[in-house]
Protein backbone atom coordinates (compact mmCIF):
# COMPACT_ATOMS: atom_id res chain seq x y z
CA UNK A 1 0.00 0.00 0.00
CA UNK A 2 1.37 3.20 -1.19
CA UNK A 3 0.78 6.52 0.94
CA UNK A 4 0.74 10.00 -0.71
CA UNK A 5 0.66 13.43 1.60
CA UNK A 6 1.14 16.37 -0.48
CA UNK A 7 2.49 19.84 0.58
CA UNK A 8 3.03 22.85 -0.90
CA UNK A 9 -0.03 24.95 -1.06
CA UNK A 10 -1.42 27.87 0.11
CA UNK A 11 -2.46 31.65 -1.35
CA UNK A 12 -0.33 33.62 -3.87
CA UNK A 13 -0.63 36.41 -5.69
CA UNK A 14 -1.52 36.35 -10.11
CA UNK A 15 1.50 36.07 -11.04
CA UNK A 16 3.34 34.30 -8.51
CA UNK A 17 5.03 30.51 -8.12
CA UNK A 18 4.15 27.59 -5.93
CA UNK A 19 6.16 24.13 -5.51
CA UNK A 20 3.94 21.48 -4.75
CA UNK A 21 5.38 18.00 -3.30
CA UNK A 22 4.13 14.81 -2.71
CA UNK A 23 6.21 12.24 -0.35
CA UNK A 24 5.33 8.82 -1.37
CA UNK A 25 6.01 6.08 1.38
CA UNK A 26 4.91 2.10 1.83
CA UNK A 27 6.20 1.36 -1.92
CA UNK A 28 8.86 1.21 -4.43
CA UNK A 29 8.59 4.76 -5.60
CA UNK A 30 10.52 4.45 -8.36
CA UNK A 31 8.31 1.58 -9.73
CA UNK A 32 5.37 4.16 -10.06
CA UNK A 33 4.54 6.45 -12.77
CA UNK A 34 3.69 9.40 -11.39
CA UNK A 35 1.00 12.76 -11.57
CA UNK A 36 -0.24 15.89 -10.54
CA UNK A 37 -4.12 16.58 -10.95
CA UNK A 38 -6.54 19.10 -9.90
CA UNK A 39 -9.84 20.23 -8.55
CA UNK A 40 -11.88 23.35 -8.28
CA UNK A 41 -15.02 23.77 -6.32
CA UNK A 42 -17.95 22.56 -8.73
CA UNK A 43 -15.44 20.84 -11.78
CA UNK A 44 -14.42 17.43 -12.07
CA UNK A 45 -10.91 16.43 -11.56
CA UNK A 46 -8.46 16.82 -14.03
CA UNK A 47 -5.10 16.07 -15.04
CA UNK A 48 -2.26 18.89 -14.79
CA UNK A 49 1.00 16.37 -15.31
CA UNK A 50 2.61 12.85 -15.26
CA UNK A 51 5.75 11.66 -15.14
CA UNK A 52 7.58 8.04 -16.06
CA UNK A 53 9.31 6.05 -13.21
CA UNK A 54 12.84 7.28 -15.00
CA UNK A 55 11.33 10.88 -15.56
CA UNK A 56 11.68 10.12 -19.11
CA UNK A 57 8.22 10.86 -20.36
CA UNK A 58 6.23 13.62 -19.88
CA UNK A 59 3.07 14.79 -20.38
CA UNK A 60 1.13 17.85 -19.33
CA UNK A 61 -2.36 19.13 -19.63
CA UNK A 62 -2.91 22.40 -22.93
CA UNK A 63 -3.83 24.63 -19.80
CA UNK A 64 -0.84 24.37 -17.88
CA UNK A 65 2.16 23.97 -20.31
CA UNK A 66 5.30 25.83 -20.77
CA UNK A 67 4.17 27.32 -16.67
CA UNK A 68 4.16 24.02 -14.58
CA UNK A 69 7.04 21.34 -14.85
CA UNK A 70 6.79 18.08 -13.16
CA UNK A 71 9.37 16.39 -11.61
CA UNK A 72 10.37 13.80 -9.40
CA UNK A 73 13.78 12.51 -7.15
CA UNK A 74 13.15 8.85 -6.96
CA UNK A 75 16.19 8.92 -4.51
CA UNK A 76 13.90 10.73 -2.48
CA UNK A 77 10.56 9.09 -3.12
CA UNK A 78 9.08 12.59 -3.61
CA UNK A 79 6.99 13.81 -6.67
CA UNK A 80 7.39 18.06 -7.37
CA UNK A 81 5.20 20.29 -9.39
CA UNK A 82 6.80 23.69 -9.80
CA UNK A 83 4.13 26.34 -10.99
CA UNK A 84 4.95 30.02 -12.43
CA UNK A 85 2.55 31.98 -13.34
CA UNK A 86 -0.58 31.32 -11.71
CA UNK A 87 -3.47 32.78 -12.48
CA UNK A 88 -7.31 32.52 -10.05
CA UNK A 89 -8.18 29.49 -12.47
CA UNK A 90 -4.82 27.51 -11.09
CA UNK A 91 -7.03 27.22 -8.22
CA UNK A 92 -8.23 23.90 -7.02
CA UNK A 93 -7.08 21.21 -4.70
CA UNK A 94 -4.29 19.48 -5.76
CA UNK A 95 -3.62 15.38 -5.95
CA UNK A 96 -0.82 13.40 -6.22
CA UNK A 97 -1.55 9.68 -7.83
CA UNK A 98 0.67 7.14 -8.42
CA UNK A 99 -0.05 4.16 -11.07
CA UNK A 100 1.63 1.56 -13.32
CA UNK A 101 2.22 3.20 -16.37
CA UNK A 102 2.33 6.94 -17.65
CA UNK A 103 0.02 7.31 -20.40
CA UNK A 104 -2.54 5.60 -17.76
CA UNK A 105 -2.06 7.76 -14.94
CA UNK A 106 -2.73 10.51 -17.55
CA UNK A 107 -5.97 9.30 -18.61
CA UNK A 108 -6.72 8.70 -14.88
CA UNK A 109 -8.13 5.35 -15.34
CA UNK A 110 -4.81 3.72 -14.38
CA UNK A 111 -3.97 5.46 -10.88
CA UNK A 112 -3.73 3.12 -8.44
CA UNK A 113 -3.23 5.41 -5.10
CA UNK A 114 -4.19 8.88 -4.58
CA UNK A 115 -3.11 11.55 -2.19
CA UNK A 116 -5.32 13.67 -0.29
CA UNK A 117 -4.90 16.74 -1.22
CA UNK A 118 -3.31 20.43 -0.94
CA UNK A 119 -5.46 23.63 -1.44
CA UNK A 120 -4.04 26.25 -3.92
CA UNK A 121 -5.65 29.88 -4.37
CA UNK A 122 -4.69 32.43 -6.69
CA UNK A 123 -6.08 35.54 -6.25
CA UNK A 124 -6.49 38.21 -8.24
Amino acid sequence: QVQLVESGGGLVQAGGSLRLSCAASGGIFSSYAMGWFRQAPGNEREFVAAISWSGGTIYYADSVKGRFTISRDNAKNTLYLQMNSLNPEDTAAYYCAAGRNTAAVRGGNGVDYWGKGTLVTVSS
